[in-house]
């Protein structure tokens, strides 16, 4: 028998302090989100990032907390279950978490139980990343060598142009934008420190090496996250119609001092209110799912500070959720590896 695992990056179980600290601790000790000597990283985490973090970070959550939990588990429960109902009671789905609940562990079990020895794996993040994507695959890897009668797996390669993931965002966005009708559009992506970046360019010479070395996917940088998240913007922007001037790529969420990969979301935000961008739309689509970073990052702070800068509104356009255009691309990519 067939399953499907779907895997996304976690949630705390509550908005409260006690519960984000056992979250971020959990999270940010994996060696692949920060990249340190395991002594340092224990100490930064520790002593300084869940200790003074965990409050401010509970307080944000609180603002995009539902009555039905946190907003990236519900939609990832709902695609889950729009999933199934695509594939029929013979196909088990499941959906587990990096981090927090419900595992990876406890979803890759429930496959077992219901007697999937052949798993697809469907990671909710479209471009690769080794703190992502990497993270969540060798977790499913390490799963599947545990077992006594090892499953056979196939996991879905990054989908960052795919037309499956490339439609749906933009039969999300295209209603969005054109009630809101946006002067400008920031297509925002989650942050990476540039090491990252740096460290995945196999031929160490293109990767942040020039000012357009994202510009266009070429061998060395096919597995790069910043070049597929501009690969991602090309295709959503095209789909949409929308002209190159009309758009741009910036990065958000970056955490530390070290230096991140540029331009940072926060900083055009601000920028654009001044030159007189009146109306921002902005996409999140290395987001498969609303969650902290899009709602309260991007619907609530980043509005904020555009508007405090002389802009009239911003729209954070939603993710594709559990909409039926990503349900149905959710489907087409696990067929595309092997699901039956």
């Amino acid at each position: 028998m067939q399953g499907l695992l779907l895997v996304n990056l976690g949630t705390p179980d509550a908005p409260r302090t006690a519960e984000v600290r056992a979250y971020l601790r959990e999270f940010l000790s994996d060696p692949r989100v920060i990249d340190l000597p395991a002594p340092a990283r224990w100490a930064l985490v520790n002593l300084v990032i869940a200790p003074f973090r965990s409050s401010r970070s509970a307080e944000a959550y609180r603002k995009v907390w539902t009555e039905a939990g946190s907003p990236l588990l519900v939609h990832g429960l709902a695609l889950r279950d729009a999933v199934r109902a695509r594939l029929g009671a013979g196909t088990p789905v499941e959906l587990g978490m990096r981090y927090g609940r419900p595992s990876i562990g406890t979803a890759f079990r429930a496959l077992r139980g219901a007697g999937a020895d052949r798993i697809v794996v469907l990671p909710l993040f479209p471009q690769h990343s080794s703190a992502a994507w990497g993270s969540a695959v060798e977790c499913v890897l390490e799963l599947a060598a545990g077992e006594e009668n090892v499953p056979s797996l196939a996991v879905v390669p990054p989908y960052f142009d795919h037309p499956a993931f490339v439609d749906a965002q933009a039969d999300v966005a295209r209603p969005a934008l054109a009630a809101f009708r946006p002067d400008r559009v920031i297509v925002s992506f989650h942050g990476l420190p540039e090491r990252q970046i740096r460290r995945g360019d196999e031929s160490g010479r293109h990767c942040l090496a020039s000012a357009d070395c994202c510009a266009r996917m070429v061998a060395a940088n096919a597995s790069c996250y910043r070049a597929q998240c501009f690969a991602t913007a090309r295709a959503v922007a095209r789909n949409l119609g929308l002209a190159d001037d009309a758009y741009e790529v910036a990065f958000q969420s970056r955490l530390g001092r070290t230096p991140w990969i540029r331009p940072w979301t926060d900083e055009r935000v601000v920028a654009l209110a001044r030159s007189g961008v009146r109306r921002l739309a902005v996409l999140t689509p290395s987001f498969v799912a609303d969650c902290l970073e899009t709602i309260e990052e991007i619907g609530i702070r980043a509005r904020e500070s555009f508007v405090g800068a002389g802009g009239e509104d911003l729209l954070a356009v939603p993710c594709v959720n559990a909409h039926p255009s990503w349900a149905d691309g959710a489907v087409r990519l696990a067929r595309d590896a092997g699901l039956r």
